[in-house]
């Protein structure tokens, strides 16, 4: 059995988060991988995972094994990539994933044109609004917009992005507008649930003054899309991202509610996993990406 391909069934393993998902991607069946897996650690004299037909856990030398494989094989496709790229060529699998709106409006077309220029790469976009920690390294790259929980991965800046309060003028005909945070809670106010964040309660800043707000929740969704035409119906006030609602701020079919004050900034950072060494197509995509929204973003 060849070293490498034993690595790089492992690694994939490790990223599926589960037997059964590990032969629906390698189009394997699941004995087949639990049978793999049994006589690499017959090899290797090691128990690597804990597993159940569902899910499994790295033991410590799974760990080891786990980070090693992945510095290894991140050092050959790095090669690979290198004499490739003197050439022009990058190739290799480059799976990324980001958020929801986010990712259809501007991910997908930077994606497209990234494997225009690259032809012979196999890209993979997967868009959703929350990725379990458990399922972080099943990506090489992860865009996340907002602040970070605590992790192992490394956060490299993409673009700047605020978050506003606003609502449409038909809404605020109806409803004089807030004067002060504590006014909002004699609002309806328009929830999106993401992130897992405790997305009621609203943080704002005026200079050196904090203040946090639990907001009466008149409408939820789990989509951003959802929310913000709720709000340009005249629903209530919304707390979105400025990608999302600059255009409509601009040609006023919303408007800023307590410009003064200003939620936690949600800067957009591409994610990447610390224990690999970036390939080069990688660095190429990140480079990519970045240059996509510099000098100046599409929503300012």
């Amino acid at each position: 059995m060849n070293d490498a391909t034993d690595l790089r069934f492992f690694v994939a393993v490790t990223k599926a988060g589960s037997l059964a998902e590990a032969a629906r991607r390698m189009d394997i069946t699941p004995s087949a991988v639990s049978q793999h897996l049994r006589q690499l650690e017959k090899r290797l004299g090691l128990h690597l995972v804990h597993r159940s037909t569902r899910r499994f856990s790295l033991t410590d030398e799974g760990e080891l094994f786990y980070a090693g494989a992945v510095d290894l094989l991140a050092r050959m496709d790095d090669l690979t990539d290198s004499l490739r790229a003197r050439t022009g060529e990058v190739a290799g699998k480059l799976d990324i994933c980001g958020p929801l709106g986010f990712g259809r409006r501007y991910l997908a077309p930077i994606v497209a044109d990234f494997h225009a220029r690259h032809p012979g790469l196999q890209a993979s976009l997967t868009l959703t609004d929350l990725v379990p920690a458990s399922n972080t390294q099943r990506f090489d790259l992860i865009v996340h917009i907002g602040e970070l929980a605590d992790s192992s991965l490394v956060a490299y800046p993409v673009a700047p992005n605020q978050r506003f309060l606003c609502a449409s003028p038909k809404y605020l005909a109806r409803h004089p507008a807030p004067q002060t945070p504590d006014d909002l809670a004699q609002h309806a106010c328009l929830v999106l649930r993401e992130n897992q964040e405790d997305v009621t309660l609203w943080r704002l800043r005026r200079k050196r003054e904090e203040v946090s707000v639990r907001v009466p929740a008149t409408l939820w969704s789990n989509d951003g899309e959802v929310v913000k035409e709720w709000a340009l119906m005249g629903k209530g006030i919304l707390l979105r991202s400025e990608w999302d609602v600059a255009e409509h701020l601009k040609s006023g079919r919303l408007v800023r509610v307590l410009p003064d004050w200003e939620p936690p900034e949600a800067g957009v950072v591409a994610l990447v996993d610390h224990r690999a060494n970036m390939s080069a197509r990688v660095k190429l995509f990140l480079e990519f990406l970045q240059g996509r929204f510099r000098p100046k973003v599409p929503w300012r």
